[in-house]
C-alpha cells in the first residue's frame, strides 16, 4: 500500500510538471530559446509544437495513471 501511495504522488507530480510545460509552451513559445540559448528549429516553431504535443500526451498519460492508482487506493 505504501508503494502505491508513493507512485500516486510521483504520477501526480509528473502530471503537474508536464502540464506546466504544456501551458508555458502554449503561452510563451520562445522560452526554449531563452533558457537553452540557441534556436534549434531556426524560428520555424516545429520544436515548440513538438514540445506541446509531447507535453499534452504525457500529461494525459500521467493523469490516467494517477487516476487509476487513486481509484485503486480508495476502492478498498
Amino acid at each position: 500500500m505504501r508503494t502505491a501511495g508513493r507512485r500516486l504522488w510521483i504520477e501526480t507530480g509528473a502530471c503537474a510538471l508536464s502540464g506546466l510545460v504544456f501551458l508555458l509552451t502554449v503561452a510563451w513559445p520562445d522560452w526554449i530559446e531563452l533558457v537553452f540559448g540557441f534556436d534549434p528549429d531556426r524560428s520555424s516553431g516545429a520544436l515548440e509544437w513538438g514540445v506541446v504535443l509531447a507535453a499534452a500526451a504525457s500529461t494525459t498519460a500521467f493523469l490516467l495513471l494517477a487516476r487509476r492508482d487513486w481509484r485503486a487506493r480508495h476502492a478498498t
